[in-house]
């Protein structure tokens, strides 16, 4: 029997939102667990006016949940329920240089606490492409007061889990501790944060280990591929720009070079500290003894206000249809002797291109890997919910699985491609979703000979999910209530997850300035009916969403193997 497995990218996924490896958070085939992990942080504040879609930019930072406003210690706080059914509730504290102090005192023996600031290889130019990627791994080394061996054994006499990773819109210092190390661990993050060393030594060892990690990545299709899909689907801009260090630009990677980004990007209101399981007040102390030093922004670059500019920046590039062109030109170039500044880096917005790519690595592949993808929705889409339960509702996964209730068995590409075509060896939705712009579409594997049928294969599927006069071919009632089920339980039992509920905090909170409660958001996916879903479906893969975003509505394919007898593939994207 055919087992199923969930196949995404992240961002913002949850809980090391990408697995193609554990430092960065690459988006690979991961679990049902994982698309939940990846949904509860994607799915923030939405609107809908009507039937019709529209993005009222400032509404993002609105939220439906009781909130209520008060001052901790003379300090503005926001107080939100959790769910309706919790006692806990979500408080955000922003200290006076500007960082968000974020908690949930959910009950356990351990704590999770984590820092999050708004870096990250979108926010990457020609001269320091890659950086992200070096940064993670320096993470933990020698400080301005401890030696490198000094902050090891600190990691080991803490126990638990303590990490740094990288991804497209953030870098992430979390940790799961026992509660009373609580302040051990800010005290070890606000070192490796705010006082890095970063020596010659350090950033050569990591030059040698990024050519082994660049090199072991390349080597699996499953990793590298979701990588190079964004490159070609965002091409020469924002979510475009590898989260992978280029092998040339190694070199370049100096203690200078990191200093000077962190600088730039390291900013108290670009910053939030989040903690689930320990109490606001204890929090907010340790904020203030840790991290309350670090000087005020002479000119802010707040997170919550460079999205909101991006996302104006993305409309006005939409409503400039007859001069997108020379208006996108504007945006996103600038003369050979002006660099761009830092606000200009923050606010530009993603901008999708399409394009196709096709590897080929000789006659002795035995698979070939096809990705075929369209621009999907950003999280403040408020068709988002309808996309994700599209994505649950398509599943797919691998040709072998240990088996089991509740692995997808009924999703569409399990029942029509993968129970149907002994040829294919893997076939799954994925949704790479992000602050402005997203990633939707099917990857699949498969013999070298049957690569066409494949890409034949995945329109039709695609097709179908948008359509309601293909009789039984179509979406039913039955199978939209099964994925709607599915992605709740799914959001629900990964929240009971420390590391989760962590990150999806954070990272909303950083986005955002506040928090979607889950009770909102299973009230939009309960909303979600068969017209909704496929005229989302449709929007998605007609290209429609162009119509909002300004890109440019093309198909992004890239196939990886033998391409031998490979043929026009126009054909078959022209059916969509």
């Amino acid at each position: 029997m055919k087992g199923v497995t969930f196949f995404f990218i992240l961002s913002p996924s949850i809980l090391a939102l990408f697995h193609s490896c554990q430092r960065k958070q690459m988006t690979i085939f991961s679990t049902p667990r994982d698309f939940s992990i990846m949904t509860s942080r994607l799915l923030h504040s939405l609107t809908k006016v009507g039937g019709n879609t529209t993005r009222n930019v400032p509404s993002i930072i609105k939220r439906a949940e009781s909130t209520l406003k008060h001052s901790f210690k003379g300090l503005p706080t926001l107080v939100q329920e959790y769910s309706k059914a919790s006692t806990g509730l979500s408080k955000v504290t922003t200290l006076p240089n500007g960082i968000r102090v974020a908690s949930e005192n959910t009950p356990g023996h351990f704590s999770a606490v984590g820092v999050y600031v708004d870096a990250g290889s979108r926010y990457e130019t020609d001269k320091t492409r890659g950086i992200s990627h070096i940064l993670d791994r320096v993470a933990f080394k020698s400080t301005a007061n401890r030696s490198a061996d000094e902050i090891v054994a600190e990691l080991e006499s803490l126990g638990g889990n303590i990490m740094c990773s990288s991804s497209r819109e953030s870098i992430m210092y979390q940790s799961a501790i026992f509660s009373q190390d609580l302040s051990r661990v800010l005290s070890l993050f606000s070192d490796v944060i705010c006082r890095p060393s970063i020596t010659d030594a350090e950033v050569e060892e990591q030059r040698q280990t990024a050519i082994y990690e660049i090199d072991e990545i390349w080597s699996k299709p499953e990793m590298i591929l979701p990588e190079i899909l964004h490159t070609v689907a965002y091409e020469g801009n924002t979510l475009g720009n590898p989260l992978l260090c280029p092998p040339e630009n190694l070199e370049s990677m100096t203690p200078a070079l990191i200093h000077d980004y962190m600088k730039t990007w390291y900013r108290p209101e670009r910053m939030v500290i989040a903690a689930c399981g320990a109490e606001h007040e204890e929090v907010v102390d340790l904020a203030l003894k840790y991290f309350g030093d670090i000087p005020k922004s002479k000119e802010s670059l707040d997170s919550v206000m460079t999205h909101i500019e991006a996302l104006k920046k993305q409309d006005l590039i939409a409503d400039k249809s007859q001069e997108k062109a020379s208006f996108f030109r504007s945006l996103f170039q600038t003369s050979n002797k002006t660099e761009p500044t830092a606000f200009d880096i923050a606010t530009q917005p993603s901008h999708y291109t399409g394009g196709t790519s096709f590897m080929e690595t000789g006659p002795e592949t035995l698979l070939n890997h096809v990705y075929v993808a369209f621009e999907g929705l950003s999280i403040d889409d408020p068709d988002i919910y309808a996309l994700t339960t599209l994505q649950i509702l398509l599943g797919g996964g691998g040709s072998f699985s240990a088996g089991g209730p509740g692995k997808g068995m009924y999703s569409r590409l399990f029942t029509n491609v993968l129970n149907q075509y002994y040829w294919v060896e893997s076939c799954q939705a994925f949704n790479h979703c992000y602050t402005d712009s997203g990633l939707f579409g099917i990857a699949g594997s498969c013999q070298p000979e049957y690569t066409n049928a494949l890409v034949e294969v995945i329109c039709r599927e695609l097709d179908l999910v948008g359509r309601g006069d293909v009789g039984r071919m179509g979406v039913n009632d039955v199978e939209l209530n099964r994925a709607k089920n599915q992605l709740k339980s799914s959001l629900l039992m990964n929240l009971e997850s420390r590391m989760v509920q962590l990150e999806d905090l954070g990272r909303q909170i950083q986005v955002h300035g506040k928090k979607t409660g889950i009770d909102e958001m299973l009230t939009n996916i309960d909303k979600v009916d068969l017209e909704e879903l496929r005229r989302v479906a449709n929007r998605v893969v007609r290209g429609a969403v162009s119509v909002s975003s300004g890109g440019t509505g093309k198909a992004t394919v890239v196939i990886q193997g033998n391409l031998k007898g490979l043929g026009d593939l126009s054909k078959s994207l022209s059916k969509l």
